[in-house]
């Protein structure tokens, strides 16, 4: 760091000379004149336009010009021929033209001819050394990086790094007990091995993207206390053969020299991939990649004091050689995080900040089903920026009621302008998918109806589960296909004509009644067989192809069994709305009035045709009544007559029941 400050404060001040000296040098060039040719100089010279003249080491000359002389220069410099008389001769011409003319001589100055030595000899040979070091330091630079080139990237957790345990992990206990087997090993192993157990050499964490497998991953180099190098599968991939299985070694001996030691590859299916899948052959530079992981993790030179620790959500692609025992033992799911495991993450990310006391942070826990631990990270951070964009000190219930619905639909668009006989159509959609899912029974409640527009739609209706569910019923798929239709049914049945709103409705409609035919059985005219197959990621929710294992009829029928399931649901949802029209143009009207109403205002508007708030306000005075009924009650009973020792007379509310001796 010194020798870089000292070269830079040279480097500033030589330019800081330069752009000091270039200005004065051009003055002076200007100045100066320089004749090309003696007899230019001679012609002045008898003019009378010289006032001195100095013979310079019988080479050149240079000296003054008088101050009447034209051109407007002060010096000038010339080349004179070799003439050792040459002094003479121009002090002859003087006195024969009666010029008055100082003329002399004099040898060139010892500076002179130095700087015309250095400027001739030293500084191209300076220059050639400088390039000569400066290649010869490159060339070093580029051996440097060529020597390194098949060195692992890994990183090495050291005591800078942040310290996450168990504790900071919420839920997931049983994920945990597996990872601190491996903890407890490493820090006690004859507790296992006088038993003659081994530690797994391998445990790959699978789950979908945000649920928590880097976390987990930190959180066992923070409890183990041991060496822990970590790095992702793409680190090991490059364009040339041979580098990523020379990292992979690299990797190992590292991991060997310090003795005992974990090892954490991140996203596995980047170097892991199905050999034999892609183009290459043998020779293809991922493939040579896990060859040498897997001779590392169980070949013939085993490494039992070094554990491997990845994560994927791509397990389904991973090579099978890579999955079987002795390399990757334990294949440990990590799920989506249930109530109460959502509730103890949102512990863990508000205890840092300030939260108002009616946030009901079991109730954000119910209603964030399928939300997995990035997600509510993502959530509390999204309610805290909320809250500061608004200049509060406390995080409020509506900041994240806010944050809920740009995590779920996207930010509100208030900007954009919708006519009048569109939020028309928009409010008899919304309506429909909001008094059909309100009349389904067993079907999730409604969570807000609006018709502001967000993140992509217009308006939207939007169902939140009470609870976890990890399978559906027949029935259950049926009503979410009849709701999604009672939007576009409330078009035709009150407005007569139909609107490209419905186009996403259509889409899971159609994908939802097809699934029930193709893949759970759920068709009675094909029975309980499942139709084609798909293949894709298992965590990513994706199919990328599908192999078709049936003939042209069956496709046939598979399609009439399909269409007869929606046309089924959308007579069903039609049905439902011509028996409650009147409750339709009550929603519709105050969606209108207030663009947003929620499970409270949908619930007393259907029941009641009047908003939450109304109905609240009608039965105040009646609860007044009833408490007066009930502190006179109160009263009388304090007057009342008290028993006799020994009888248990009426308790009183709020009393403490008498004990017997």
């Amino acid at each position: 760091m010194r020798r870089n400050t000292i070269v830079t404060i040279i480097v500033v001040a030589a330019l800081a000379y330069v752009f000091y000296m270039i200005p004065r040098l051009a003055d002076e060039q200007k100045q100066v004149k320089q004749y090309d040719h003696y007899s230019e100089f001679h012609d002045d010279f008898l003019a009378g336009h010289i006032e001195e003249v100095m013979v310079v080491n019988g080479q050149e000359a240079e000296g003054t010009f008088k101050p009447t002389a034209p051109g407007g220069y002060d010096r000038f410099v010339v080349s004179v021929p070799p003439d050792e008389e040459l002094v003479d001769k121009l002090m002859a011409t003087a006195r024969e033209h009666d010029l008055d003319v100082k003329i002399g001589s004099r040898p060139m100055r010892m500076t002179d001819r130095i700087l015309a030595t250095a400027a001739t000899y030293l500084l191209p040979l300076v220059l050639i050394i400088a390039f000569w070091l400066f290649m010869v330091r490159q060339m070093n630079s580029q051996r440097g990086q060529a020597l390194n080139f098949g060195r692992s990237q890994a990183r090495m957790v050291g005591d800078h790094w942040e310290r996450v345990t168990f504790d900071d992990v919420a839920g997931m206990v049983e994920v945990k007990e597996e990872l601190q087997e491996v903890v407890i090993f490493l820090k006690q192993p004859e507790r296992f091995r006088q038993l003659g157990a081994k530690i797994p050499r391998g445990m790959l964490l699978v789950g979908p993207p945000g649920c928590g497998k880097t976390l987990l991953a930190r959180a066992v180099a923070g409890e183990a206390g041991v060496a822990f190098f970590y790095m992702s599968g793409s680190d090991f991939v490059e364009m040339f053969v041979g580098v990523g299985a020379s990292r992979v070694r690299d990797l190992f001996e590292q991991a060997k020299s310090h003795l005992p030691a974990i090892v954490f590859i991140d996203e596995l299916d980047a170097v892991g991939r199905l050999r034999g899948a892609g183009l290459g052959g043998g020779h293809d530079e991922r493939e040579q990649t896990l060859n040498a992981l897997l001779v590392e993790m169980d070949g013939f030179d085993p490494n039992d004091d070094v554990i491997l620790l990845a994560a994927t959500n791509r397990p389904d692609i991973l090579d099978p050689a890579l999955l079987r025992p002795g390399r990757f033992d334990r294949q440990i799911v990590v799920p989506m995080p249930d109530v109460k495991e959502r509730r103890e993450i949102l512990d863990i990310y508000v205890r840092d900040k300030h939260v108002a006391e009616d946030v009901d942070l079991q109730t954000l826990a119910r209603r964030s089903v399928g939300f997995s631990g990035a997600d509510i990270e993502n959530m509390v951070n999204e309610a805290a920026l909320l809250a500061g964009r608004e200049d509060k000190q406390i995080i409020e219930r509506e900041d994240f009621d806010e944050a809920m619905e740009r995590l779920i639909a996207g930010p509100e668009r208030k900007s954009r302008v919708i006519s009048e006989e569109e939020r028309r159509v928009l409010a008899y959609h919304e309506a429909g998918h909001a008094l059909v899912g309100q009349m389904l029974s067993d079907f999730d409640p409604i969570y807000k109806v609006t018709i502001l527009p967000r993140g992509m739609s217009l308006g939207y209706t939007i169902n939140l589960p009470e609870d976890d569910r990890y399978i559906t019923s027949r029935t259950e798929m049926l009503n979410r296909m009849t709701q999604a239709l009672g939007g576009r049914a409330a078009e035709e049945l009150v407005l007569g004509e139909i609107h490209t709103g419905a186009q996403q409705d259509l889409e899971i409609v159609s994908r939802i009644a097809r699934a029930m035919v193709t893949e759970y059985g759920m068709s009675d005219e094909l029975g309980p067989i499942t139709y084609g197959r798909k293949t894709g990621p298992v965590f990513l929710g994706k199919d990328l192809a599908e192999e078709r294992n049936y003939s042209e009829a069956v496709a046939e029928t598979i399609d009439a069994e399909v269409r007869e399931i929606v046309d089924r649901c959308h007579e069903r949802a039609r049905a439902m709305l011509v028996d409650h029209r009147e409750e339709l143009d009550v929603l519709v009207d105050k969606l209108l009035e207030h663009e947003t109403l929620d499970r409270a205002d949908v619930e007393a508007l259907i029941a009641h045709g009047k908003m939450a708030a109304e109905l609240e306000a009608e039965e105040q005075p009646g609860e007044d009544e009833e408490d007066a009924d009930r502190e006179a009650a109160d009263r009388a009973a304090a007057t009342a007559v008290e028993p006799e020792r020994g009888e248990r007379g009426p308790i009183l509310p709020g009393m403490p029941e008498a004990q017997t001796p």
